[in-house]
């Protein structure tokens, strides 16, 4: 492929950021492990939430062959990928209040339980009062968002505040302001977005992280083996029968 194509161009783009985000979130993705490992090893659940094209990272490590089996979905109606009628519609309910803390109360989500919430702008009412009410109630909270942000944006909520503002550890995806990557004087709008690529990658990073660190305290991580290679099915039912309080998906 040619250096000049756009292609090429947008692969060094998410290259470098994450390269950018594996240097920078070293400390944050070692101490996001220890939760998820300290919250596994208590026998706590782990949740993953995120509205519009944030939800993408989240569903990313819900049943994911070579994932932890215990991450379960907290799905916020409406909200959820652009799977509604019109997709706008998910856009204006991250903006609704009470919606989050709804949501929250009406779930399996317990003290001690571990919160993922993903928000590329953190900006939104929904993550943040879905951080802010889950500290509240005794779960912690882990966030993903571009901090960038809560200096190039305003919040839309009340208090001024941002995703991060609600976090116990907050995993800075280093998107740039608008997500897109690339911008040409033949188009009038920047484009190729990234988050969903540094995001994902991102997580997956933390998780490995996290496996390494129940195995080195004698605890085998309760991972997912792929469906389609053999023996697989058999070594997910007996994840499954060791972790039925944790695993929520099934259900």
């Amino acid at each position: 492929m040619r250096e000049d194509t756009l292609a090429h161009q947008f692969f060094d783009a998410a290259i470098e950021l994450l390269r950018r985000v594996r240097d920078q979130e070293a400390a944050p993705i070692a101490e996001a492990a220890t939760l998820i490992a300290d919250t596994v090893t208590a026998g706590g659940k782990v949740f993953a939430s995120g509205a519009g094209h944030s939800a993408l990272p989240a569903q990313d490590l819900v049943y994911r062959a070579g994932g932890l089996a215990l991450v379960n979905l907290l799905a916020i109606p409406g909200t959820t990928g652009v799977d509604v009628s019109p997709a706008t519609l998910g856009s204006a309910l991250e903006r609704v209040s009470g919606l989050a803390p709804a949501t929250l109360d009406n779930s399996p989500a317990a003290p001690g339980d571990l919160l993922i919430v993903i928000s590329l702008s953190g900006r939104n009412t929904l993550p943040i009062e879905l951080a802010q009410h889950a500290r509240e109630r005794g779960l912690t909270v882990l966030g993903v968002t571009s901090v960038g942000y809560a200096t190039g944006t305003a919040s839309r909520h009340p208090s001024g505040t941002f995703l991060k503002d609600h976090c116990d550890v907050v995993l800075d995806s280093a998107i740039p302001i608008g997500d897109a990557t690339l911008s040409s004087e033949r188009i009038g709008a920047p484009f190729a977005p990234a988050s969903t690529v540094v995001t994902c990658a991102l997580l997956q990073a933390v998780f490995a992280e996290a496996a390494g660190r129940l195995a080195d305290r004698g605890v085998e991580p309760p991972l997912l083996r792929s469906a389609n290679v053999d023996g697989g099915g058999a070594w997910n039912e007996r994840v499954f029968r060791e972790h039925p309080d944790q695993i929520l998906w099934r259900r």
